[in-house]
């Protein structure tokens, strides 16, 4: 259980500094910024203490990238600006593990425990204890069905990637190889990278063209870069997200069935509060503390039902 908590601090970390870098350079800059930097982290790290793109599970691992940091990122990033950061949230870590559950019993027939099922059905409900919107959503229908769609393709995302990543441990040990966090967070963020990649820089270029035909010459994101607080950013970003944190993700999904993994890491967004109120001054109401509350017991829960 260590790596996944590990994970959901990493996780939460990055979403303080992710927030800090989007205000400055927008979503799907400072998105692509991470991934790249993230990239070449990675690949130091598996071409000179890993595995590089060795063993039988790369092309698995590679497959892992392509539908969660590709396809369930992409769609992630289309429902917050739709639904918001908070029903957003709760539908892609609320939805994710109960997906990646169900599809692990059917693909690969691991199952969980009376316990552990009780268990991770405490840390989602408080969960959505905590993040559940407090007011009717004033949201045209057509926006919050789109979204909604998108929010549904997110969780998809998510919980697929993390059996695929499931599926490639399996692989790899059955050729008889070890494969570290950091070397299959590498082989799964190139997976994402190319699948990312190409839609993140049309849409760049959309955006540049268009600020072309508003007169605006500012250069593309250049001057923003010159200060050296949002490097800063991106780079501890980049360090808490895709690096370490899906380094200490993919530990754990090397060492334990997808719906426990998810369901530690679907309290993600609660580790955040305290976070963002040291680093932003967010205060969090006595429903966001109670979801808090219910989801950590629910995660000491889980540990112990091992």
């Amino acid at each position: 259980m260590l790596p996944a908590f590990l994970a959901t601090i990493l996780f939460s970390l990055s979403v303080v500094f992710a927030n800090r870098t989007t205000r400055v350079l927008g979503g799907i800059p400072a998105n692509l910024y991470r991934l790249c930097l993230s990239t070449i982290l990675l690949a130091i790290w598996a071409h000179a203490f890993g595995k590089g793109l060795a063993g039988g599970a790369f092309p698995v691992f590679f497959l892992s990238g392509c539908v969660g940091f590709g396809f369930g990122d992409l769609a992630l990033y289309q429902a917050l600006p739709r639904l918001g950061p908070r029903l957003t949230i709760l539908m892609v870590h609320c939805l994710a593990a109960p997906f990646a559950t169900l599809v692990e019993w059917l693909w690969m027939g691991t199952t969980l425990s009376p316990a552990q099922l009780v268990s991770s059905a405490v840390i989602l409900t408080g969960v959505a204890l905590a993040l559940a919107p407090g007011e009717h959503l004033h949201i045209p229908r057509n926006v919050l069905v789109a979204g909604i769609v998108l929010g549904l393709i997110a969780a998809i995302g998510q919980g697929g990637g993390a059996v695929v990543s499931r599926k490639a441990y399996a692989v790899a040990r059955a050729g008889g190889q070890d494969i570290d966090g950091l070397t299959a967070a590498y082989q799964r963020i190139l997976g994402g990278l190319v699948f990312a990649l190409p839609p993140s820089l049309w849409i760049l270029w959309k955006k540049r063209q268009n600020n072309r035909a508003a007169g605006n010459a500012a250069e593309f994101s250049r001057a923003k870069f010159k200060s050296v607080p949002i490097w800063l950013w991106v780079v501890l970003n980049s360090l808490a997200g895709p690096t370490v944190g899906v380094g200490c993700y993919q530990w754990a999904l090397g060492v334990a069935p997808s719906g426990v993994v998810l369901a530690i890491v679907a309290t993600t967004p609660l580790v955040v509060i305290p976070f963002a109120h040291l680093m932003d001054g967010e205060r969090s109401g006595p429903r966001s503390v109670a979801g808090g509350v219910v989801a950590v017991a629910g995660a000491i829960s889980l540990a112990l039902a091992r």
